[in-house]
């Protein structure tokens, strides 16, 4: 009942919608009516302004980290198996929040913090994490393009983790973040097949 209850905080945790909560406090505006109609860090950054954005990324980023690492902390015997799937719901409830009809962000920023938190139990995971920010750098740099980059490093991630000697639980958890990515992302796939999709540049707070 104990790891029922702290798998569903952990889905409740990750629901959070920070980007649209910190937009209606600062802006008093609705994110999802502005910029790209994400409550992800980049939207925010974009239309609130960029000390707003990295506001929002260390939050969703801690809501992902938070769950496994402190069920991890707190209950240290339990099978792996149970981190990961609490790392997995923290992210579900970010993509899919009940607060906002189950529409949420990308699941970048919540992602990484719970492959981030994971990676202190499975530590061979820091490899797989370096190497996707390697290439998430590479390619915003290159291209300038915030999703095209959160894809690359999101493939390079779980490529990486096919190479290494994880558990298969952990491989399944890389796959299953990865397919998260690309579902999230579909719409923005779509934009860059079509050469729409918008570089990334801060705009004007009247925007």
């Amino acid at each position: 009942m104990i790891i029922l209850i702290l798998l569903l905080v952990s889905y409740f945790l990750g629901s959070i919608p920070f980007g649209f909560l910190v937009a209606r406090f600062v802006r008093k505006i609705d994110i999802r009516q502005f910029g790209s109609g994400n409550i992800g860090a980049t939207n925010v950054f974009r239309v609130v302004g960029k000390e707003w954005g990295v506001l929002v990324f260390i939050l969703d980023f801690l809501k992902g980290f938070l769950p496994p690492f402190m069920m991890k902390f707190f209950l240290p015997g339990l099978a792996n198996s149970i981190y990961i799937i609490c790392a997995i719901l923290a992210v579900c409830g970010h993509n899919w929040t009940p607060f906002l009809k189950f529409k949420g962000g990308k699941g970048i920023s919540t992602s990484l913090g719970a492959i981030v938190a994971l990676s202190f139990i499975f530590p061979k995971l820091w490899g797989s994490i370096g190497l996707a920010i390697c290439a998430w750098i590479v390619v915003f740099f290159i291209f300038r393009y915030v999703s095209l980059a959160s894809i690359i490093a999101a493939a390079v991630f779980f490529v990486s983790s096919l190479i290494l000697s994880l558990p298969i639980e952990v491989k399944i958890l890389c796959f299953v973040l990865f397919i998260f990515i690309i579902v999230r992302h579909k719409s923005n796939i779509k934009k860059l097949i079509s050469r729409k999709e918008h570089r990334f540049q801060r705009r004007g707070k009247g925007t």
